[in-house]
């Protein structure tokens, strides 16, 4: 049905509620954008269909985020308990994926060493498998931040992907290769975090993407030039990282900050 068939039929009054909640839309960071999403749609059915339906349609919507919340909640920890101590071996089956990042990270240039580019691979993958198992990641990445606003999840924010990414990296010392802090249009609800590598004095566009959220958990790599969503390198950012890392570390405290954290404001 057409806007000017719905103004017709006198929901005119459904109108402004809806354009004001759209243009506000840009405004919200991407977790926020999980909790407004609900509402939005409802919105937009009470617009279009009778009341009476439309009441239907947002009882079913409450049901369905309450099912979904329930099993994400109760999704058992057996499998978690069931895991032996982490270990940076990469299982057989993701080798040949940190194999691929390898002779990527070493194609950067003739300078890097072939060994540490290995070694840095398979430490990326071993640590996203990781940390795919301590978030525990259900459903869709935004719905994940769902979880993570209302307390049913610790982390697993875009953000915390790549902090936690970078310090176990960065714990490598690598010399032929150094790590990046990448961010797409930060400080809206669009943001999203990753972590380039470059060859050592090689400029940020030409360097290797890790990214985790997008894919819930899982890694991916590739230019960080030919990405759909343009990064940019934030270097501020990454030393705050691993100064606090290191800051942790000395006074023997976890240095993963939880849910919403003491640091500069960022998106998802």
């Amino acid at each position: 049905m057409s806007l000017s068939r719905v103004e017709t039929e006198g929901a005119g009054a459904y109108r402004l509620p809806f354009l004001l909640r759209y243009t506000q839309m840009a405004t919200f960071r991407r977790r926020d954008y999980v909790t407004l999403g609900r509402t939005f749609y409802i919105n937009i059915a009470g617009a279009i269909i009778s009341p009476a339906r439309a009441s239907r349609i947002q009882s079913l919507t409450r049901l369905a985020v309450a099912l979904a919340i329930l099993a994400a909640w109760t999704t058992p920890a057996m499998a978690d308990q069931q895991q032996g101590p982490f270990s940076f071996q990469v299982p057989k089956n993701d080798s040949a994926k940190a194999e691929g990042l390898a002779n990527q990270l070493a194609a950067l240039s003739p300078r890097v060493n072939r060994d540490e580019a290995k070694l840095l691979a398979e430490r990326a993958d071993a640590t996203v498998s990781k940390l795919r198992r301590d978030y525990r990641m259900f459903g869709t990445p935004i719905f994940n931040n769902f979880l993570i606003y209302h307390g049913l999840r610790k982390r697993g924010y875009c953000y915390q992907w790549s902090e936690d990414l970078l310090v176990a990296l960065d714990k490598l010392k690598p010399t032929s290769l150094e790590l990046h802090w990448g961010e797409y249009d930060p400080r809206t609800w669009r943001e999203n975090n990753c972590i380039v590598v470059t060859a050592k004095g090689q400029p940020f566009q030409r360097g290797i993407m890790l990214e985790c959220w997008r894919h819930l958990g899982h890694l991916y790599y590739g230019p960080v030039a030919g990405d759909y969503e343009h990064y940019v390198e934030n270097s501020a950012y990454a030393h705050f990282v691993l100064a606090r890392s290191a800051a942790s570390n000395a006074s023997g405290t976890n240095h993963r900050s939880e849910g919403k954290s003491r640091r500069p404001l960022k998106g998802c």
